[in-house]
């Protein structure tokens, strides 16, 4: 029996050894070589071993195989939703693209809106077509995007010198990404077009950053061409429009629409559809936030979007309608095309009635 106990601990040791063999059949056997002599302490035949390794090492793989499976699982119902959300989305633009829009009329004939405020006048006579809540004060999140370059032109700086995004350009307020990664080298002029075009906020961060005097000093020269140009119920308080303290009215931002469109760079950067950019050491697409700078039904000249919780989704464009430069104003808009759909209403509203528009006609300007 002895040589038999002595056999049976080699070939488990050997199994151990090989990996065949399970970790705990060597305590089982080293239990059994103390106990009294019966048959319930034989040991089990090498062929029965093997077959306990073989079942154990499947066991392994089966569970490892299902931790993996549910893995892949969890990760391709991520991926699945994902695509889901994204083709819902698509469908729903294409069939908001596809639907008719409709024009509904409050009691005084005026277009109903989504947006809490607008205004809508003509540049050049100085009419007001459209107005509700012209003179409340609110926050105009990236609309003050048009001021951060109004000043910037206004400073003379050159547009060839290259600034860097650091550290000192991280959104800590709103936790807000970027494309602009840290480092990011870029001129002036192109820090100024993804600011305009994209509203990246890191590039606005930037142009601030190195404006002489720095920050505070922009922002202060914010102030002066607020008063400059009348807009006596606006105030900004950073170049990027993250914080809700920069505040205006429908009234203000028209002012500053029209004043934006005199200088050629910010019409052109503004209405710029798309355009690469070398980012360290990457090609990337940077896009316009407005969709309708692409649309032939539209002759924008200037566009700006904006959004913020505290304002809502807004919109302020120059745009040319039969003949007439109109400054369009929509604000804390309550959907997140439903600025969009606002600013087609009023075009489909101002067609409908070519005699508010029968002033003297003039080109846009090129």
């Amino acid at each position: 029996m002895k040589h038999r106990i002595l056999f049976a601990a080699m070939v488990a040791l050997a199994l151990s050894v090989m990996g065949a063999g399970p970790a705990v059949a060597a305590p089982a056997k080293a239990k059994c070589a103390g106990a009294a002599k019966t048959k319930a302490c034989k040991p089990a035949p090498a062929s029965l071993a093997k077959k306990k390794a073989s079942s154990s090492k499947k066991s392994v793989k089966v569970a490892r195989a299902g931790r993996n499976a549910a893995r892949l699982t969890a990760r391709g119902k991520r991926v699945l939703a994902g695509r889901l959300a994204a083709a819902r989305r698509q469908a729903a633009r294409a069939h908001a693209a596809e639907e008719p829009l409709t024009l509904r009329l409050d009691g005084f004939g005026q277009p109903l809106l989504g947006s809490s405020a607008f205004y809508v006048v003509n540049q050049d006579t100085g009419e007001v077509l459209l107005q509700r809540g012209a003179h409340r004060v609110m926050p105009i999140a990236s609309i003050t995007k048009l001021m951060t370059a109004i000043v910037v032109l206004e400073s003379r700086s050159s547009l060839n010198e290259v600034l860097s995004i650091t550290e000192n350009d991280i959104d800590h307020l709103k936790g807000t990404g970027s494309r602009l990664g840290l480092g990011t080298r870029l001129t002036r002029e192109e820090m100024l077009q993804l600011a305009l075009m994209s509203s990246e906020n890191r590039a606005a961060s930037a142009l601030a950053r190195n404006y002489p005097g720095g920050r505070a000093a922009f922002v202060e020269a914010m102030n002066v061409q607020a008063r400059l140009l009348g807009m006596n119920e606006t105030r900004f308080y950073d170049s990027t429009g993250l914080t809700p303290r920069n505040v205006s009215t429908p009234h203000d931002l028209s002012r500053m629409v029209i004043a934006a469109a005199r200088y050629p760079l910010i019409r052109e950067f503004t209405t710029t559809i798309e355009r690469y950019v070398h980012v360290n050491g990457q090609v990337k697409l940077f896009r316009n936030t407005n969709g309708l700078v692409k649309s032939p039904d539209w002759n924008i000249g200037v566009s700006k979007t904006g959004y913020i919780s505290e304002a809502g989704r807004c919109l302020v464009m120059q745009a040319w309608m039969g003949g007439q430069p109109l400054s369009i104003v929509l604000l804390d808009s309550n959907g997140r095309n439903m600025r969009v759909v606002d600013a087609q209403r009023v075009r489909l509203w101002l067609e409908e009635r070519p005699e508010l528009l029968a002033g003297a006609r003039r080109s846009p300007q090129g």
